[in-house]
């Protein structure tokens, strides 16, 4: 399945990679999922090529344990991805290890991502449904433990769909003090990748990849990220979105193969946590988790 079928050990720049991702059956429909592979299958041999060269060497590959090198400014916020480089390059060795201490971050960000609760299937606006109202109200309870017994929440963004602003304000209601809060129609459901296998009851067009993609891609370019050097304390911040939203994130964050994110399921109102260190280094604490939530209050689809 283009590069991802095979990992190597050589640095191969996430965006290039993520394009032989579409590169899939040409012989489907072009109107299909799979429609948007043309463009791309050029330089899908090309890489193919040069993963299966590279594979053949031992000190590089290892067919059994397929691994690849973890990217280290895969925010664009490592400290020399920040300095001015004129500058740097002119200044003397002193001044060049102040200028990277500025701009190294050293706050960690713990991101909260919570599904909103069941909703209305077949009735636009898509409301909650009672139980949606339930499990958004027993979510709620646990994060104002949290919210009063570890640390305070410091901001929640939420999705600007019906069902997601109901989530959160069902949840705003039981955090006191109330921290800061914002809608993003960004971080609205859409169809993230064409994913890797396909559902053949579940078969989006491709310009709906093409177009929701983009715009996920960038929720996780806005919202996922390392601390600002200038943010002195960690921080722990919520998002209220969608499952598709959801599961993308944690592939990317991981810098895991995107189209593998309809692999995992989560939870209407569960809880999936991610801390991002300074170093850029990320750590996912949970996925999906619905430890709040009594058997009969459990739902998915």
């Amino acid at each position: 399945m283009g590069v991802f079928s095979r990992v190597v050990k050589t640095t191969v720049p996430l965006g290039v990679a993520a394009h032989t991702a579409y590169s899939y059956k040409d012989e489907i429909a072009v109107d299909g999922i799979y429609g948007i592979a043309a463009p791309f299958t050029q330089l899908s041999y090309q890489l193919n090529a040069f993963v299966s060269s590279a594979s053949n060497s031992s000190t590089t590959f290892d067919s059994a344990f397929p691994r690849g090198q973890w990217n280290d400014n895969w925010d664009f916020r490592a400290p020399m991805s920040l300095v001015d480089e004129k500058k740097y390059s002119k200044e003397k060795d002193e001044e060049k290890e102040q200028m990277i201490k500025e701009a190294t971050a050293t706050a960690t960000r713990t991101i909260v991502l919570i599904r909103h609760g069941q909703y209305e299937l077949d009735k636009k606006p898509y409301a909650l449904t009672q139980l949606g109202r339930v499990q958004a109200v027993l979510v709620g309870k646990r994060l104002a433990e949290w919210h009063e017994k570890k640390r305070n929440i410091d901001e929640v963004t939420m999705s600007t769909m019906t069902r997601t602003t109901e989530t959160a304000n069902l949840i705003l209601r039981r955090l006191a003090p109330q921290p800061p809060r914002s809608s993003d129609s960004l971080i609205e459901e859409g169809t993230p990748y064409p994913p890797e296998p396909a559902l053949a009851d579940w078969r989006p067009r491709a310009k709906e990849f093409f177009s929701e993609g983009s715009r996920i891609e960038s929720a996780f370019r806005k919202h996922i990220h390392r601390a600002s050097p200038k943010q002195k304390k960690g921080s722990t911040e919520v998002i209220l979105c969608h499952g598709n939203v959801i599961r993308y994130f944690i592939c990317r964050a991981l810098q895991f193969p995107p189209e593998g994110w309809l692999r995992m399921s989560v939870a209407h109102s569960s809880i999936t946590v991610m801390n991002i260190h300074p170093d850029g280094n990320v750590k996912i604490m949970s996925v999906g988790d619905m430890g709040h939530l009594p058997a009969e209050k459990i739902s998915f689809a």
